[in-house]
């Protein structure tokens, strides 16, 4: 693809405005990355895995590896603090093709597919407390798709958390702050009201009996199960296959990244933000799975009668939480657990919506998106991106497939993660004398280490999850002649961002 010339900025056209502090960054991170898996993962873990040492380990695995993902992107964000993160990573590092596909794959499936599925969560749950709005009320059908009444609660909540941000960036904070500690805030308290009096005497026997012994819940087509043992190389496959789960309730925390050219001195605090909220979020994490544990048996039995029957592996509708909450608040714990995970997946959507925008923005001042989302409204914004991304995620809600769409797009997250971090190692020797206010820990050690691990697990994928793993690559591959098209087609250059208030250094 040719090389496209860049316009200068008009005069007086108002750039971004640096808003975003160290406690604001922190609160994406931490809303964005607690969503409601938290609350379900642990039931698909349990049934890969099968034993309590395990399933924690496997939570434990995917922090680590996440928080060393975090602090390897401090260097990167610390060298490179600009509107757009980890796609201006990867533009920098490997060139223009690889960060349109970054771009292409964040706007058509990763961000907006993950924007449908919380609020069909956020919906869900609603629907726990007003059945109403549920899926199984269709409310039109139409050449054969039906829309249900929570497909339309979860359009109308993108559509509102889009608004809020149009009207500028201290509202789009505002619901951050607020939702982010709302839902923390109520976490903390389930978990010391889950330490203290969730101990479920027959759960702690199960559990701690043999922690170690692993097994594979497999289900029948008739609903019979059957457990498989699992050891060596078995064992290995089982776990890199359940942290698949546990590696995307730990997700989204590259978002702050995104909005680096609105944050007060990013240098600095993007990269605190990103150790600090990751590391809050893992301990969070943790502390939850040993409620989870101390309240109820891992192994369990689908047609069991009580919750300690069904146990972590056939809680049902995988709500491992709400089950959990139930040996400790009784039958109101459904309509708690519901309201929580509503807070949580209303502010974990609106950080992914308020950091997402930024992407398409900095993609259309390369060029490589549609021009109009690379402008600001009056409120200093990106107005246009919000909107063309809060469209394209409505309608994925509206497919009903946005699920098997973010199945298929694992491997891929797991490639460009590994590729931002390689990153570092490619800046090292082309910037050499370039100021780093930050540098990876370990390096070259640990940041290689963490691309071993997203290797072995994509390869893991490959072979234990191969209809997952390829229909990722083929999206993430059809960006490339959408990316040479692009060149041929677009009739306008892009043009460089708008300057910030300040430089913020």
């Amino acid at each position: 693809m040719h090389e496209r010339k860049t316009t200068s900025t008009p005069a007086g056209a108002p750039g971004f405005k640096r808003d975003i502090r160290l406690f604001d960054a922190v609160m994406i991170v931490v809303g964005v990355m607690i969503g409601s898996g938290i609350f379900i993962v642990s039931a698909d873990i349990a049934r890969s895995v099968g034993s309590m040492g395990w399933l924690l380990a496997v939570w434990l695995f995917s922090g680590l590896v996440t928080l060393l993902g975090a602090a390897c992107y401090g260097e990167l964000a610390a060298l490179m603090p600009q509107a757009g993160g980890q796609y201006v990573y990867l533009r920098e590092s490997f060139g223009r093709l690889t960060g349109f596909l970054y771009g292409w794959t964040l706007f058509m499936v990763i961000q907006t597919g993950s924007i449908a599925a919380v609020g069909m969560a956020f919906a869900k749950h609603l629907a726990l407390l007003v059945p109403s709005l549920g899926e199984q009320q269709v409310l039109l059908s139409v050449g054969g798709l039906d829309v249900s009444a929570a497909q339309l609660v979860a359009i109308a909540s993108i559509a509102l958390l889009t608004w809020l941000n149009t009207l500028g960036l201290r509202e789009g904070k505002l619901v951050q702050d607020s939702f982010t500690v709302a839902k923390v805030a109520a976490l903390l308290v389930l978990v010391v009201c889950g330490l203290a009096l969730a101990r479920h005497s027959g759960a702690i026997a199960a559990n701690f009996h043999d922690m170690w012994s692993a097994s594979r819940v497999v289900v029948g087509a008739d609903g019979s199960i059957t457990r498989e043992a699992l050891t060596g190389i078995g064992l290995l496959m089982a776990l890199g296959a359940a942290s698949v789960g546990s590696l995307f309730a730990c997700d989204a925390w590259n978002n702050v990244t995104f909005t680096s050219g609105e944050t007060v001195n990013p240098q600095r605090t993007i990269t605190r933000a990103l150790v600090t909220g990751v590391a809050v979020v893992v301990v969070i994490y943790m502390l939850t799975n040993l409620v989870y544990v101390l309240a109820l048996p891992v192994a369990g039995l689908p047609g069991a009668a009580d919750v300690a029957g069904r146990g972590l592996q056939f809680a049902t509708a995988d709500r491992v939480g709400t089950a959990a909450a139930s040996t400790i608040l009784g039958p109101v714990a459904a309509a708690i657990m519901a309201v929580l995970v509503m807070v949580s997946t209303f502010g974990c959507n609106n950080g992914m919506i308020l950091t997402g925008a930024r992407v398409y923005y900095a993609m259309a001042h390369d060029g490589l998106f549609f021009r109009r989302t690379g402008t600001l409204n009056r409120r200093r914004v990106p107005a246009a991106a919000l909107v063309m991304q809060g469209v394209w995620a409505c309608l994925l809600c509206l497919t009903g497939r946005y699920g098997d769409l973010l199945d298929y797009v694992i491997f891929a997250v797991l490639i460009f993660y590994a590729l931002s971090v390689v990153g570092i190692f490619v800046l090292r020797r082309r910037r050499p004398t370039a100021a780093r206010s930050w540098r990876a820990p370990g390096y070259p050690v640990l940041p290689a280490l963490y691309v071993l691990a997203a290797a072995a697990i994509c390869v893991d994928l490959l072979i234990v999850k191969p209809r997952y793993s390829w229909p990722g690559l083929i999206i993430v591959g059809l960006g490339v002649p959408v990316f040479w098209l692009w060149g041929r087609l677009s009739p306008l250059p892009g043009s460089p961002a708008p300057p910030s208030d300040d430089q913020g250094i």
